[in-house]
């Protein structure tokens, strides 16, 4: 019903930058809140960063001040602009988001995108 496709991985140098992208389509009425996760080899799967639907921000402490979350509400769009990265950063990157399908549907369904690779060399 709903479909999340990411783009914006790849490979950076330590100290790049790189800007993700996740575009939700489909059936939605609205998007409670939209978030990054990401996963390493051999590690959980931890998050990252999330944003409710009034725009207020959550980061994890390890990416505090390096990245960015917003979203293009119109578009149904999450971006995650990562600057000073790391080689501690490099995982799978995923986005997830917590929407409604219609407007007398209350239930809030939880949808994941495919994943990203970021990968980060020293």
């Amino acid at each position: 019903q709903v479909h999340l496709v990411e783009s914006g991985g790849g490979l950076v140098q330590a100290g790049g930058s790189l800007r993700l992208s996740c575009a939700a389509s489909g059936r939605i009425f609205s998007i409670n809140a939209m978030f990054w996760y990401r996963q390493a080899p051999g590690k959980q799967r931890e998050l990252v960063a999330g944003i409710t639907s009034s725009g207020s921000t959550h980061y994890a402490d390890s990416v505090k001040g390096r990245f960015t979350i917003s979203r293009d509400n119109a578009k149904n769009t999450v971006y995650l602009q990562m600057n000073s990265l790391k080689p501690d950063d490099a995982a799978v990157y995923y986005c997830n988001v917590l929407l409604r399908h219609t407007s007398t549907d209350w239930t809030v369904n939880d949808y994941w995108g495919q994943g990203t690779q970021v990968t980060v060399s020293s």
